[in-house]
């Protein structure tokens, strides 16, 4: 006969929330997120994420074995009674779980699940370094030099941490393994030792310039060549240029971010360089040629009778390189008619005459309609 505390609990297939023809990958996908959700380490004095957790794994316990699972399914949680068919709860002689508790620790901690001791070699990190640079840099490309602090290898040990030779020693808090183990609730967790970095080993006799720690922080220099065409952002990946490695690991990479100044007037679209330009009614209405400024110099923009004002001209090839490719974008150029607030006597006869001549019949329409109209008189 089922238990009163057995009775109240939740169906197992409820609390990890699968139906019962889960697969055992359903189940173990479905019991990880749970365990990832509710573990108290992310819950610190939430008991009811405590408790949640605790069902989840009571529950994947069962259903993660197959015999058990089959027993569930007939008897319900009976099964899982001390003495059912000499059973000895829902942990006993259950699944592994280190799988699932390896992964997930590895991920809730930062580390390897499946690694029990690191390694005292170790990549160095990676380095970041940021430079503003102008409009044209960015579209011309340049070269400039840079100062970076990084970490290199110890010049007094060569990287080893210690002048003895004697090498590191076991680790006297860890014990050699690297880590070091906590009971919460049903399972052990386990840690990187914080004494020894998860190495499993210390140095006795540290290194008196770097202290054990077989690098040192210097200042060097080097030449950064930023590509003709580069953008806002751009990452310049420069590998084995970071810290060095710690006691002979290989260097990491040194990333320089680009952060290119807003030009005056031009702006970037693509490849693509727009800029406006205001003009005259008269200019506008019979014609021009005007001299426009462009990256490389002046160029010659040529405006027809009756232009109308937004209209868009390209100049070709006179954009931004394409970034390690041959070809260019285009320059796109923007007309602006502007009105006059003031006219003299003299001027405001003229424009009086030239309405006369050129009335218009000023009824509303659509803005498709105008857009017509303006492409029948441009």
């Amino acid at each position: 006969m089922a238990t009163r505390n057995s009775v109240s609990k939740a169906d197992y297939y409820e609390t990890l929330g699968v139906s019962r023809e889960a697969s055992e990958a359903e189940l173990k996908t479905a019991y990880r997120k749970l365990a990832m959700k509710y573990h108290p380490d992310r819950n610190p004095g939430d008991h009811s994420a405590e408790e949640r957790f605790k069902e989840a794994s009571e529950a994947y316990g069962v259903l993660s074995d197959a015999d058990k699972r089959a027993a569930y399914d007939r008897f319900g949680h009976a099964s899982t009674s001390a003495g059912f068919g000499g059973g000895a709860g829902p942990f006993a002689d259950s699944a592994d779980l280190g799988d699932i508790f390896g992964d997930l620790f590895g991920e809730m901690f930062g580390g390897g699940g499946g690694q029990r001791r690191g390694s005292r070699v170790q990549r160095g990190e990676d380095l970041r370094y940021d430079i503003t640079i102008e409009f044209e840099d960015a579209v011309f490309g340049k070269e400039t030099e840079i100062k970076v602090r990084r970490r290199e290898n110890c010049a007094t040990c060569n990287g080893a941490g210690t002048t003895s030779g004697r090498g590191p020693t076991v680790c006297g808090t860890c014990q050699g393994r690297g880590q070091l183990r906590y009971q919460q609730g049903f399972f052990s967790v386990a840690r990187a030792c914080g004494n020894c970095g998860g190495s499993g080993t210390v140095i006795t006799d540290p290194c008196s310039t770097c202290r054990g720690e077989s690098r040192v922080a210097r200042e060097f220099k080097m030449n950064v060549k930023v590509p003709a065409g580069v953008e806002d952002g751009t990452r310049i990946r420069y590998s084995g240029e970071g810290e060095a490695g710690r006691f002979g690991g290989p260097r990491g990479d040194l990333y320089v971010v680009l952060t290119v100044r807003p030009h005056d007037f031009f702006e970037r679209d693509g490849n693509d360089l727009h800029c406006v330009v205001p003009i005259s009614f008269p200019q506008a209405a019979l014609g021009a040629e005007l001299q426009i400024p462009s990256l490389d110099g002046e160029v010659t923009l040529r405006i027809p009778e009756g232009t109308q004002n937004g209209k868009q001209f390209t100049i070709r090839n006179e954009g931004v390189p394409h970034l390690n490719e041959s070809g260019r974008g285009d320059l796109v150029v923007e007309v602006l008619i502007q009105t006059p607030k003031k006219l003299t006597r003299t001027q405001r006869e003229l424009v009086r005459q030239l309405a006369e001549s050129m009335a218009i019949e000023n009824k509303p329409t659509s803005r498709g309609m105008l857009n017509k109209m303006k492409d029948l008189f441009s």
